[in-house]
């Protein structure tokens, strides 16, 4: 299973933003902007801040690197409260594949591959990781590069190691980024990211970037922020390369099915299909320690290589109804106008704000739950 929070970056669910305007860069629609990822007075922040520069210039951090990256930086209270939210339910690997390799990513998949194909295929070459398995990392990090983030990276580490909660990791990752910044790879305004700083078109975040990221098109910087995504599909190669990628052998596939090599078998879901992985399956891991993320990796890398779905069903959830139960769930309620955010089968936040709006219009006991008799009711 995974957490509720991961599955919300996984989906877009979590908005990002930067200090004002989210920046539109060509060829891509601007995010969304949420109020409280702006930064606000802090007279603590500021306090740390001034306590933490000689520090950052015990670790060879610069004045001038220093005054140009707080240059307008501030204490985010968004990223605050994102850190510190923790959920506890979870979604079942169905649900997760549900969106990880849904019609929409994987259409766009195949169309990020056709343009990247020369890219892609010249960093298998180099490093021998499957062009496909390349592709599907920055599907999942960031929608082929659509949802890049808009938090400054600056202010969203300072706030973290501030915060104090993991304040000596984000400490770490906020002199990382500071070094980024003065090798000259980025700039300031042009260094953003996720809530958390993980940052460009693969998400790495900034000790990552300096141990792994690389400059793959030759023009003197590692930049994993532009429009073009060269440097951060070759700098996700290079990362699992050297975590022990192996090249030309796969990463597994669901137990059974042609092609699928062999290894050890997992069942991530009660009841579901099982799946036979290699070391290659362990080495996604090191990108996400999350059995469902490497499945969801290696699942849309072989649908965009042109593999079919997965050939295995699974069971009913808690609730009692399948996925196509859950499908026909939301369409009703979307034919009545009732928002669910969409039709993939996975009940999130906005399907269950959906079944309580329709329960309270139609004098029902409220509680967003879905069920076989409200699907009955809604037929």
């Amino acid at each position: 299973m995974i957490p509720r929070r991961q599955f919300l970056a996984l989906t877009g669910a979590a908005t990002l933003a930067s200090c004002g305007a989210a920046p539109v860069l060509p060829g891509r629609a601007p995010e969304a902007v949420a109020d409280d990822l702006r930064p606000v007075p802090n007279a603590g922040w500021d306090a740390w801040v001034a306590a933490f520069r000689p520090r950052a210039r015990s670790a060879g951090i610069t004045s001038a690197t220093l005054d140009a990256a707080f240059r307008g930086a501030g204490f985010i209270p968004g990223v605050v409260t994102r850190d510190r939210s923790q959920p506890e339910s979870s979604y079942s690997l169905e649900d997760y594949l549900s969106i990880a390799a849904s019609d929409e990513r994987l259409a766009k998949g195949r169309a990020a591959f056709a343009r990247q194909r020369d890219t892609l295929t010249a960093l298998e070459s180099r490093y021998g990781v499957d062009a496909e398995i390349i592709c599907a990392i920055w599907g999942l990090e960031s929608r082929y590069g659509e949802r890049r983030g808009t938090v400054p990276v600056i202010s969203a580490t300072s706030t973290l190691a501030f915060d104090g909660r993991r304040g000596a990791f984000f400490e770490k990752q906020l002199i990382a980024a500071l070094r980024i910044l003065q090798s000259g790879d980025v700039t300031p305004a042009r260094m953003v990211g996720s809530w958390a700083g993980a940052m460009g078109h693969t998400q790495f975040i900034p000790t990552s970037y300096l141990a792994y990221a690389v400059d793959f098109d030759g023009d003197g910087r590692r930049d994993i922020w532009s429009e073009d995504p060269t440097d951060a599909l070759a700098s996700a190669a290079a990362y699992l390369a050297n975590a022990g990628w192996t090249r030309g052998l796969k990463w597994g596939g669901e137990t059974g099915a042609p092609g699928t090599p062999a290894g050890t078998t997992i069942t991530p879901q009660a009841g579901g299909p099982s799946f036979t992985v290699t070391s290659n399956f362990r080495a996604i891991k090191r990108y996400n320690n999350s059995d469902l993320y490497a499945i969801g990796i290696g699942h849309l890398a072989d649908r965009i290589a042109g593999g079919g779905p997965i050939r295995g069903r699974f069971p009913p959830d808690a609730n009692g109804l399948t996925r196509a139960d859950r499908i026909a769930l939301q369409e009703r309620l979307t034919a009545r106008g009732y928002d669910t955010g969409g039709t993939s089968g996975v009940i999130g936040p906005k399907s269950r704000a959906a079944i309580e709006a329709y329960q309270w219009d139609a004098g029902l006991g409220v509680t967003g739950v879905p069920s076989p008799a409200l699907l009955a009711q809604l037929g």
